[in-house]
C-alpha cells in the first residue's frame, strides 16, 4: 500500500523530479503538487513529528523548495528555530518504600506524566473513586467524614458505572480531575489503582505525554493491586472487595490507613528543537511593499501514533503519513509561492510559512506571532491551508473559515469562484488550526479546507487517496483570491467574528464562559485567555484577551485541565467569581452564568 524508500533514494527521486518541473510556470501544476505530497507523506519521514530524527528531512525539503523557487529568506537557512516539549521522561529519583517493602519502578509503581517532582512520607487514606459531586441528579462524596489533609490518598480508576456509556460519572472520572479534587481536600499525593472490574490483569497504566507540560502540583503515582493490597492489609480489606462493594451498593467507602508510605517522584521534560520554514516575496509597490500577507500551512504530523499522540487509533503503532493532514496544505503554499514569483505582480510583500508543531497545539504559529519576523501591525491578512486533498464530491463544497474577519472577503471569494466547486463560508476566525493564532492578534484570516474524513489522524491518510486534480483547482482558486487581497488599494478592515451560542455549547459542559483558552499553554501559573466572544459571560463581566485565569470560585486554576474541571462544576443561573491576572495585577470578575 505504501511506497517505502530509503532516504538516499527519496532525495535522488526529488532531485531528478524537480528538474522536470518548470519554476516559472504561471499556473498551479498538478505534477508539482503530487511531487511535494508524495515526498512529505512517504514512509521514510515516519510521520513528520517534531523531535524525531526524520523530521529534519521534511524541514530541509521545504527550505530547498523555497530557495529553488526564489523566495527570499529572513535568515541564512529559512528556519525560525524554537523548542518544544515532546515527551515527559522518568528521572533517576523514583522510589517507593513501605515498612520493609521496596517497590520496583515499572513493576510495582509508575509516576504519571503530570506528577510533580518531590519526596514525601505520609500516612495513607483510601477514598473510593475520589469523587466530590453535588448535582441535582447525582450526589457522591468520597471525602465526607474523612480528613485527608497532608496524606496520600488511594483512588480507584474510572467510575462505578463502566457499562453505562451515558453515565453521569464520566465528566468526573479522569485522573487529572480526581487529582484536582484531592488537592482541594488538602491531600499531599495521589495513588491510583485499577480495580478488577476496570482492569482484569493487574497492569500499570501506560505512561504518555498528554501535551501539557504543566504538572499537578502534587506527586501522582499508579500502583498495582498487589501493592495496594499490601498497603491496606491491616484494615482487613482488598481492592477487589472494596470495588465490588462500592459498585453493587452504589455507596462511598473511605477510611484512614494508619501506615506511612515514602515515595520519590521525578519526571523530566524532553525538549526538542524544531523550526518554522519562512520565506518571502518582496512587493512591487514602493509604498505597499512594507505591508505583508501571510500564507501558512503546517507540515508536521503525528509520527508513529500511539496514546497521547492525537491518533484516532492510539493502540496502533504505525507511520501516520498525514498525506492530507497536512502534506497537501504544505504543497499548496509551495506552489502558490512559485506562481507568485513567476507572475511578479504582488503589490504587497508575501510571507510563506510552513508551521511546525501544529498538532501539538498550534505551537509553531503561536511562536511566530509571539516572535514575529516583521511587525505584526504590518501583517494585513493571513491565509491558512489545512487539508485540501479529500474533496467531497457529494457536497461539491470546500470550507472557508474566517469570512467575517475582514470586510470585502465574501465578495472577493465569490468573484473568483468557477464551476469546479462551491464554498461553504464560516465567519468565525477561531478554529483548530494555525489561523487562530493570527486572528487572536486582530489580523483578518481565511482558512481553506476540504474537511475531515474517516482516515483523519489514522495511518490510512495516504497519498493514494488524494484527489490531486481537485487540489490543483482549489490551490489555483486560493492563489487568485490571495492576489486580489494582496493587491487591494486599501487593506481589509479587521472585524471580530465568533461562533453563536449553539456552536459553542458542548454535550459535556452545560456552562461556557465564552472564551478561547490557550490549550497549549506551557506555564503552570494559570490559563491564558486567547480570545473573548462578544455577548458571552466573560465578555459581559469585563474579561479581556490576554488575561490569565488563576481561580474560579476560590479553586485554583493552573492549566487547561483545572479550568475544564472547574467549569464542569458550575451551574446555570449562578454567579462565578473569577480571578484573573492582568498586567501583573489581580482582577476579580463576576460572571453571570
Amino acid at each position: 500500500m505504501k511506497n517505502i524508500l530509503k532516504y538516499t533514494a527519496v532525495l535522488l527521486f526529488i532531485f531528478v523530479a524537480s528538474l522536470a518541473f518548470s519554476q516559472d510556470n504561471k499556473n498551479i501544476e498538478i505534477e508539482n503538487l503530487t511531487k511535494h505530497v508524495t515526498f512529505l507523506a512517504s514512509d521514510s519521514l515516519k510521520g513528520r513529528k517534531p523531535g524525531m530524527a526524520e523530521f529534519k528531512y521534511s524541514a530541509n525539503y521545504i527550505a530547498k523548495e523555497f530557495k529553488a523557487i526564489g523566495l527570499k529568506s529572513f535568515s541564512d537557512n529559512y528556519f525560525q528555530n524554537f523548542e518544544v516539549i515532546t515527551n515527559i521522561e522518568l528521572g533517576k529519583n523514583n522510589s517507593l518504600y513501605f515498612e520493609d517493602f521496596t517497590g520496583k519502578l515499572n513493576k510495582d509503581f509508575m509516576p504519571l506524566s503530570f506528577s510533580s517532582n518531590s519526596t514525601i512520607e505520609k500516612e495513607i487514606a483510601f477514598v473510593g473513586y475520589g469523587f466530590d459531586i453535588d448535582e441535582d441528579s447525582l450526589k457522591w462524596n468520597d471525602y465526607k467524614g474523612i480528613d485527608v489533609k497532608d496524606k496520600w490518598v488511594i483512588i480507584l480508576r474510572a467510575d462505578p458505572e463502566l457499562d453505562n456509556a451515558n453515565s453521569k460519572f464520566i465528566p468526573y472520572s479522569k485522573e487529572r480531575s480526581k487529582v484536582l479534587v484531592a488537592k482541594d481536600k488538602g491531600a499531599a499525593g495521589v495513588i491510583f489503582v485499577a480495580g478488577v472490574d476496570y482492569e482484569k490483569k493487574d497492569k500499570l497504566m501506560k505512561s504518555f505525554f498528554d501535551k501539557s507540560a504543566t504538572n499537578s502540583g502534587v506527586p501522582v503515582i499508579n500502583i498495582t493491586r498487589e501493592l495496594a493490597n499490601k498497603l491496606i492489609f491491616s484494615t482487613n480489606n482488598t481492592v477487589e472487595v472494596l470495588e465490588d462493594s462500592i459498585i453493587k451498593n452504589h455507596i462511598s467507602l473511605s477510611f484512614i490507613i494508619n501506615k506511612k508510605l515514602k515515595v520519590s517522584t521525578e519526571n523530566n521534560p524532553k525538549v526538542a528543537k524544531t523550526q518554522n520554514i519562512v520565506g518571502y516575496i518582496e512587493g512591487t509597490d514602493k509604498t505597499l511593499k512594507d505591508e505583508y500577507i501571510v500564507f501558512g500551512a503546517h507540515f508536521d504530523h503525528l509520527g508513529m501514533g500511539g496514546e497521547g499522540s492525537g491518533s484516532r487509533q492510539p493502540d496502533t503503532i504505525a507511520v501516520h503519513n498525514g498525506a492530507d493532514d497536512n502534506a497537501t496544505g504544505t504543497a499548496s503554499i509551495i506552489e502558490i509561492a512559485r506562481k507568485y514569483v513567476a507572475l511578479k505582480n504582488n503589490k504587497r510583500s508575501v510571507i510563506f510559512i510552513a508551521f511546525s508543531a501544529e498538532e501539538m497545539g498550534l505551537l509553531g504559529s503561536k511562536y511566530f506571532v509571539a516572535n514575529p519576523i516583521v511587525e505584526l501591525s504590518k501583517i494585513k491578512a493571513m491565509f491558512n491551508i489545512d487539508m485540501v486533498g479529500r474533496f467531497n464530491k457529494e457536497t461539491g463544497k470546500i470550507a472557508v473559515g474566517g469570512t467575517g474577519t475582514g470586510d470585502k472577503i465574501p465578495e472577493i471569494l465569490n468573484n473568483n469562484l468557477g464551476d469546479d466547486f462551491k464554498i461553504g463560508m464560516s465567519p468565525d476566525g477561531y478554529g483548530p488550526s494555525d489561523h487562530a493564532s493570527f486572528y487572536s492578534k486582530n489580523i483578518p484570516v481565511l482558512f481553506f479546507s476540504t474537511g475531515a474524513h474517516n482516515d483523519y489522524h489514522t495511518p490510512i491518510d495516504d497519498v493514494e487517496f488524494i484527489n490531486f486534480e481537485m487540489q490543483t483547482a482549489i490551490t489555483e482558486y486560493i492563489s487568485k483570491v490571495g492576489l486580489d487581497i494582496i493587491n487591494l488599494d486599501t487593506n481589509l478592515v479587521f472585524a471580530e467574528a465568533g461562533s453563536d451560542d449553539k456552536s459553542e455549547r458542548s454535550r459535556r459542559y452545560k456552562i461556557t464562559f465564552g472564551i478561547i483558552p490557550d490549550f497549549a499553554g506551557q506555564s503552570s501559573d494559570g490559563l491564558r485567555v486567547d480570545g473573548v466572544r462578544k455577548g458571552r459571560p466573560a465578555y459581559n463581566a469585563g474579561m479581556q484577551k490576554g488575561d490569565t485565569i488563576i481561580a474560579i470560585d476560590g479553586g485554583k486554576v493552573t492549566n487547561i485541565y483545572d479550568y475544564m474541571f472547574r467549569l464542569s462544576k458550575l451551574k446555570e443561573g449562578k454567579t462565578a467569581i473569577v480571578e484573573v491576572m492582568r498586567e501583573k495585577k489581580k482582577v476579580v470578575l463576576l460572571l453571570q452564568l
